[in-house]
């Protein structure tokens, strides 16, 4: 269509109507003959309608609708625009054409008496005692309204009905007369007044659209919204610039999409949240799925706990008790054979005997029946969440990973039970280290991060609080560590380890003998900062497993009433995987801090 061939109609009629089905099949038949598009909405009590088509189209349309006696006194407004506005035609059966909620309003049947915008501009010409109500939704009413109105307070038309005992008083003083954009929601807000006791209740005939052809912008301020591609209009009816948000629906001012708030299509100064406001909200609610998958612990209800092993290679061609007790052997030959003679350990289904033989990549289960895991802290907080990463501030005692005795009481299983998703660690603290875990969303991300850390490209500072008093502010421990764990896990120096450095330095030697220290591991080691301060003669306050004179127990991870281990990942710092920006976490500080 060329430039002004484009008419635009919007108007609505109360009428009994019946028959509707058959109503909508030959609105849409005549409206797809004329290549008509927009909306018609049907129902018992009349019909609204928003079209655009030819100037001969909508005549003929028109015509069809005003020959049912019903309808034959249909009013519409008219504009041109040089484009089609509407992509397609909607054809809707509804209970109500404008809804309020309330059946005993029938404007059908009976209506409150209307005032022409000329009669009320002389009104307020002569500065009339008048109470002028605008009864439409509060977005609109930003754009602009009469000088002087009372609003509704409303974000919904249905919500008008909730707002009258708030309003008794203001409208009970004077005439009333309801106003809203073209008079249709007037047609019900002005008699449910008359039913509330209201007197003397007036609406503005053809509303603010035909205020502003008769009378211009008189006792008006701003512009008036509308329902089509125009978004608002001013007193002289032409379009304005304001455009309307995809996201909130709300109107944009052209001085509000100046502001770096506005994207089209994706965000306005309405819905615009502040990246700590975003993340507030995401800590909120990650915080909410936590407790609840936390609330009772998943380990504490007792389970049948199904435990894969798979043979490594250096196992192959063992019997079945000589490969567990080599691999496992804090429970002993015994407690294994216990285990297998009760039917414990299986393999396709199979009950495996002591003598059976093993090999490299067989599955076998342990069969662990009414399991239920030690207790273990479930404070865990998240700071960050974003396409790619989640950064969780890990308690303490909590292990990362399933194994030993915990299976369910882990954080990637709780994780993993909260959001629903499984999500891959980067890196992993000891069970009673706390701070910095970060875990990403992708494999193809994990895989990124991962390269980082392997490449001791992650800046890391830990805190924690040893026994002892350093001789230097600053000192440095580079003994080599075993690959292999030893007893509970423990690893050891070993001069032919994979290479180790940790940097330390003293933040404040303490009275009571102890030490508060920063460390900085360049490598990283399994137990590193444990071993390295252990040989250095400055054992973690609470280390279970590296202490002075201590005895290593069947595990290592301490209960949940059990002294701290002081050992904090309180900073984390790399390239991010998704942006390619430096980014930066930090862990509130420890009590024992």
């Amino acid at each position: 269509m060329t430039t002004g061939e484009v008419i635009n109609i919007a108007g609505y009629r109360f009428a009994s109507l019946d028959d509707l089905p058959r109503r909508r099949r030959e609105l849409k038949t005549l409206c797809n003959e004329l290549g008509v598009k927009g909306t018609i909405l049907l129902s018992g009590e009349g019909i609204n309608v928003f079209l655009a088509g030819t100037r001969t189209s909508i005549d003929r349309l028109l015509e069809h609708l005003r020959s049912d006696p019903s309808l034959a006194d249909l009013r519409v407004k008219e504009s041109r625009s040089d484009r089609q506005p509407f992509s397609r035609l909607l054809v809707r059966l509804k209970k109500e054409i404008i809804a309020l909620g309330v059946d005993s309003i029938r404007p059908g049947i009976q209506t409150s008496p209307r005032i022409s915008p000329r009669e009320l501009k002389q009104w307020l010409d002569e500065a009339r005692p008048v109470v002028l109500l605008d009864v439409r939704n509060d977005y609109e009413i930003e754009l602009g309204t009469f000088h002087g109105a009372v609003t509704a307070g409303i974000d919904s038309f249905r919500e008008f009905p909730d707002s009258l005992p708030r309003l008794a008083t203001t409208l009970r003083q004077a005439p009333v007369v309801t106003f809203c954009t073209g008079g249709i929601r007037c047609e019900k807000a002005a008699p449910l007044l008359e039913q509330a006791g209201i007197r003397n209740v007036f609406q503005l005939d053809g509303g603010i659209l035909q205020y502003f052809e008769d009378c211009g912008d008189a006792h008006f301020q701003g512009n008036c919204f509308v329902f089509d591609h125009r978004v608002a209009v001013d007193p002289r009816l032409h379009e304005t610039p304001d455009e309307l948000c995809f996201v909130c629906q709300h109107v944009v001012t052209a001085a509000e999409q100046a502001s770096g708030h506005y994207i089209p299509g994706k965000v306005c100064p309405h819905c615009y949240q502040a990246p700590d406001e975003i993340m507030r909200d995401v800590v909120l609610r990650r915080r909410e799925e936590i407790l609840a998958a936390t609330n009772p612990l998943p380990g504490s209800v007792p389970y049948d706990n199904v435990r894969p092993l798979n043979i490594p290679r250096r196992f192959d061609g063992m019997t079945l008790v000589e490969c567990l007790t080599a691999w496992h052997p804090h429970l002993g030959t015994g407690r294994w054979r216990l285990l297998i003679n009760a039917g414990r350990l299986r393999c396709d289904d199979h009950t495996l005997a002591e003598s059976d033989i093993v090999r490299e990549g067989q599955r076998i289960v342990h069969c662990i029946p009414a399991t239920v895991e030690p207790e273990v802290s479930a404070e865990i907080e998240v700071l960050h969440e974003d396409d790619c990463i989640i950064v969780i501030n890990k308690p303490a005692p909590l292990p990362m990973h399933p194994a030993g005795r915990y299976n369910r009481n882990t954080l990637t299983w709780i994780l993993g039970s909260a959001f629903g998703v499984p999500l891959r660690a980067a890196h992993r603290l000891d069970a009673n280290t706390s701070g910095l875990v970060v875990f990403s969303k992708s494999r193809k991300i994990a895989a990124c991060i991962q390269s980082l850390f392997e490449q001791n490209r992650v800046e890391k500072r830990y805190v924690a609080r040893v026994h002892g008093h350093p001789v230097a502010d600053e000192f440095d421990c580079s003994l080599s560590i075993s690959s292999r764990p030893g007893f509970a896990g423990a690893r050891g120096v070993d001069e032919h380890g994979p290479p180790s450095l940790t940097r330390f330095s003293v933040r404040r030697r303490c009275d009571d003998g102890t030490s508060l220290i920063h460390a900085f591991p360049v490598t990283g080691r399994t137990n590193q900062i444990r071993v390295h301060l252990w040989h250095s003669g400055l054992p973690v306050v609470g280390d279970p497993l590296y202490q002075r004179g201590a005895t290593l127990g069947e595990g290592q991870t301490l209960g949940i009433n059990d002294p701290p281990m002081q050992l904090h990942a309180a900073f984390i710092g790399f390239t991010h995987p998704g942006s390619g920006e430096r980014v930066e976490f930090t862990a509130p500080v420890p009590l024992w801090d």
